[in-house]
């Protein structure tokens, strides 16, 4: 029985883990989206997510802690350089995990990770508006201004069909 541990081992040495999810998160920064088996990414997030808010923090200490845990100088620039400022905002749950198909050769379940702020399909609209932590008050608010907006928006779809078909009789009109 596996009581109260939180590792997964990932049938492989301590020494063998530590360099896999190095090189895989090395891999995950540089390119912002991997794929591999979903138990490798799950244990990769538990190893990134941490990485990725020491980056929030520039300082020397943070930068020798992430460069002790990734081994590479490139990758440890681009964190941050190009990572933190995105992610500055965020309070944590940079990763998504994408669950994929089966793998052909061994049937292993597959997975995309990816960092969450580096997704152009889901990041424009989740930027139209910032949600509030309270649970109290501003939700409300936010609940009353979204359906003037479709109302909004809806009225002048159904105006626009309403002008087309005038301007199609007066056409209809002066070929006669």
């Amino acid at each position: 029985m596996r009581h109260g541990k939180k590792i997964n081992h990932l049938g492989r040495t301590d020494s063998h883990r530590k360099a896999m999810l190095s090189n895989m998160a090395s891999s995950l920064i540089l390119h912002k989206r991997i794929t591999t088996t979903l138990a490798k990414a799950k244990a990769l997030r538990t190893y990134v997510e941490p990485i990725l808010t020491k980056s929030k923090n520039d300082t020397t200490h943070s930068r020798r802690t992430v460069f002790q845990l990734l081994q590479n100088k490139e990758v440890v620039t681009t964190l941050f350089r190009e990572v933190a400022e995105k992610i500055a905002s965020r309070p944590g749950g940079y990763t998504r995990i994408i669950k994929l198909g089966n793998r052909l050769g061994d049937n292993a379940s597959m997975a995309i990770v990816e960092l969450v702020d580096f997704n152009e399909v889901y990041g424009t609209e989740a930027k139209v508006e910032k949600k509030s932590t309270r649970r109290r008050g501003s939700g409300s608010k936010a609940k009353v201004a979204a359906p003037a907006v479709v109302a909004e928006t809806t009225e002048e779809v159904v105006e626009a069909p309403a002008q087309e078909e005038a301007s199609n009789e007066a056409s209809e009109e002066e070929k006669a």
